[in-house]
């Protein structure tokens, strides 16, 4: 039986997660353990009492999330915040957490999975950061408007700003929020973005910089990395998996 230290030797490795700057509260990596045993894996996008609840009932004791639980703290293990351990602790359920990472890995990465599930191909790096590009920026053949079917045949709800070219000749790619993706859009050789979600002033700067602008959803265009390196870790360490969903709107 795979260990605890094994799966997440993995994913470490996999991620290259010690070669990315994030957020201090992003932690990535194992934030919470268990008793060293591993024997159902799960994937969330976000740390929270229900994902974990959910988990436990599934019998997940090693549950892979994309948004980790430390992001507001230090604060004391009361309410809520307390809650979520104790949620753990009785499930015996270890916390892995990848971030930035699992955005920008070429192949199990959330922007290389949302461009492939459109049938693009990703050739270039899109927002560098230190240890990699977070997005990415893929050539396109599409007409925008089949690129608007197929995200929506794709995505519960897509808000399109078309302000752009009909036809353009790339897509750049940033999942959850795009907020930080638009000032460097011009200057990346793309003028259509598919991302999260955006804030309201960006519709002003789409329609004076003649931007294509597609927000699928933050929760949504976040799903695919967890379930990605969940899937890997599942056929790796022989282990069956499952997918917490928890219908997040945003």
């Amino acid at each position: 039986m795979p260990t605890l230290k094994d799966l997440v030797d993995y994913c470490d490795r996999r991620t290259r997660l010690a070669a990315f700057k994030d957020a201090p509260g992003a932690f990535n990596g194992l934030q919470f353990a268990n008793d060293g045993r591993v024997t159902r894996i799960g994937a969330a996008v976000d740390a929270g009492l229900v994902p974990f609840l959910e988990a436990a009932r599934a019998g997940v004791d090693f549950l892979v999330v994309h948004h980790g639980m430390y992001w507001d703290m230090p604060r004391p293990l009361t309410g809520p915040a307390y809650a979520r351990v104790a949620a753990l602790v009785k499930g015996n359920c270890a916390l892995y957490s990848c971030h930035l990472p699992l955005d920008a890995h070429p192949r199990i990465g959330n922007n290389a999975l949302l461009a492939r599930q459109l049938g693009l191909r990703p050739r270039r790096g899109f927002l560098p950061n230190e240890g990699g590009n977070i997005g990415c920026i893929a050539p396109c053949r599409l007409r925008r408007s089949a690129l608007r079917r197929r995200l929506e045949s794709l995505y519960p709800r897509v808000v399109s700003i078309e302000c752009g070219s009909a036809s353009p000749k790339a897509v750049a790619f940033c999942s959850g929020s795009g907020n930080g993706a638009m000032a460097a859009l011009p200057g990346a050789g793309a003028d259509t973005l598919v991302t999260g979600e955006l804030r309201e002033e960006w519709f002003n700067v789409a329609q004076e910089r003649r931007l294509n602008l597609y927000l699928c959803g933050h929760y949504a265009t976040e799903v695919h990395g967890v379930r990605a390196l969940a899937a890997e870790l599942s056929a790796k360490f022989g282990l069956p998996w499952e997918f917490i969903a928890t219908e997040n709107p945003l």
